[in-house]
């Protein structure tokens, strides 16, 4: 049935899309999106950070923007979850990966830290953005890994079981909101429990229902009672809530509607995962389009519709909404709904003047928070065996990383230069080092190269990425000499149990610069000063 709205109400409707951009300035596309469809709210990747200034200044004049046609701010949103995951890395203090927080993973004990520990980190990580101006953290994530076949979660997770989960991740989840953030619990009901990626394919959790209420929705059931901000949803299928297997959690009106406000009580805001990912933007294997998700998922409950890359969806995807309300697709009543919890977060955790905070933020990297993050860190690492012998010919073979802080860092063809490697620590201590970049999934001739190579190293470093995942990543450190072979698990820990006779095994839950650096020290022998 068709219903009329106001020119006011279309304006308004634009508050229920977050679009992304490309540049350390705002774009064309997005002042357009700002000034003409009133988009409620922008999210920030790797793609727009050069420094925090930079951050700062950007974040300034997209509020500006949005001043001259509105008067509710935009959210400025990020996902800063910690280690793997981090889109501002230079000049703002370290967190580690979610895993590396607890006392143990993959069976192995590490000293790991308290909750209180997480959660001032977390308070010291969102203070840092709240000073640039971003105003929402997509953190934390409440995924439980408990399937290490999983290719998206991983270390993104705080622990394999829902109570260690559900300690550490409200311990962030305070943390973030203490700093004036908005936090966001993730990927719900759960993306813990897949063997596939919904960046590229639309996973499904068979579970049934009194296993999910037990597990996969504990430490959102906690967040929810813990006044958590938003939830973003996940672009996996539940058949136990949503019996047609073609509609995942984020176009769901029994998972957001259903279950998520009406069993669970969940007052605050929904957000969309990206719908550009595949599960739901991909048509040619069984997703909807970017646009019509955009459309199903506010009529399923979401409060704000995630379109992260293209303009020409970001600007089709609010005309659709428009299009949905007017021909009473979706009521005027959950509009409105809608809109006032929108403007109840923004009143809460955007609404701060943000004229008022420093061109330069003055506060980040803060002596005594640099200290702190390294002590979390350094608890996080898992370390057996021996130390680097400097005098030892050295093979380094590293798995190509992109910056592949999250997946779409990778389809935006970010700098192969900044990848995680051990080489210039190596170089640093006058060690000679040769090192072999290989593929993920390294081919025959990769390997037979890097096996000719170990044949003359004295000591072997092996630098793995989820070699779990890759069976000629695996096969190819089962056929180094573990006598010589330093293994260091680069993402997923689980790696280290590939070679459980190697001279050295090492995880960190994370590749990135400054967890290396804790990792050179242990492997030299040098004690957390």
């Amino acid at each position: 049935m068709s219903q009329l709205i106001s020119a006011e109400l279309r304006a308004q409707i634009g508050q229920l899309l977050m679009a992304g951009f490309a540049g350390f300035q705002p774009s064309e596309e997005i002042e357009r999106l700002i000034r003409e469809q009133r988009i409620g709210g922008v999210i920030l990747f790797r793609r727009n950070i050069d420094t925090p200034a930079q951050v700062a200044a950007l974040c300034r004049r997209l509020q500006e923007i949005n001043a001259e046609v509105s008067d509710l701010p935009l959210l400025i949103g990020i996902d800063q979850e910690g280690g793997m995951v981090m889109r501002i890395e230079e000049g703002v203090t370290p967190l580690p990966s979610a895993m590396a927080y607890a006392s143990g993973y993959a069976s192995h004990a590490v000293a790991g830290c308290s909750p209180a520990d997480c959660e001032e980190l977390h308070r010291i990580g969102a203070d840092e953005l709240r000073q640039m101006g971003i105003n929402i953290n997509f953190a934390p994530s409440l995924d439980i890994n408990n399937n290490r076949a999983n290719p998206v979660i991983g270390v993104r997770s705080f622990g394999e079981n829902s109570p260690t989960v559900t300690v550490y991740g409200l311990a962030a989840l305070r943390g973030i909101q203490a700093a004036g953030l908005a936090a966001t619990a993730k990927h719900f009901p759960g993306h813990g429990d897949t063997a596939a990626d919904s960046h590229y394919a639309l996973p499904l959790i068979a579970h049934d229902k009194s296993r999910l209420d037990a597990v996969e929705l504990a430490p959102f059931k906690a967040a929810i009672a813990a006044g958590v901000d938003a939830i973003m949803t996940a672009h996996v299928v539940f058949p136990a809530i949503e019996p047609d297997t073609q509609i995942p959690a984020t176009l769901s009106r029994k998972v957001l509607t259903g279950l998520l406000r009406d069993e669970l009580q969940f007052n605050g805001v929904i957000v969309t995962d990206c719908l550009e990912m595949d599960a739901i933007a991909n048509v040619n294997a069984g997703g909807v389009g970017v646009v019509q998700g955009a459309v199903q998922a506010i009529a399923a409950g979401a409060d704000i519709a995630l379109v992260s890359h293209t303009y020409a969806h970001q600007r089709d995807a609010v005309e659709a909404l428009i299009l949905a309300v007017e021909q009473g697709y979706i009521s005027l009543t959950e509009i409105q709904h809608k809109l006032q919890r929108i403007t109840q977060l923004k009143s809460l955790k955007a609404a701060q003047d943000w004229r008022t905070l420093p061109q330069q933020p003055a506060n980040l990297q803060a002596p005594s928070s640099l200290v702190f993050a390294k002590k979390v860190q350094s608890k996080g690492i898992f370390f057996a065996g021996q130390k680097l012998n400097v005098c030892k010919s050295t093979l380094l073979i590293t798995v190509e990383l992109l910056v592949r802080t999250e997946i779409d860092e990778v389809a935006l063809g970010a700098s192969k230069s900044a990848r995680g490697t051990l080489l210039p620590f190596l170089q640093r201590a006058g060690i000679a080092a040769q090192e072999l970049i290989i593929a993920p999934k390294p081919s025959d001739e990769e390997i037979a190269h890097v096996l000719a190579a170990a044949q003359s190293a004295e000591q072997i470093i092996f630098q793995s990425y989820n070699a779990t995942r890759f069976a000629a990543q695996r096969s190819l450190i089962e056929l180094l000499d573990p006598q010589k072979l330093v293994l260091i698990a680069g993402r997923n820990p689980y790696d280290i149990e590939i070679a459980p006779q190697a001279k050295t095994r090492v995880a960190a839950c994370s590749n990135r610069p400054p967890v290396l650096a804790l990792i050179f020290d242990r492997l030299m022998g040098i004690a957390l000063q």
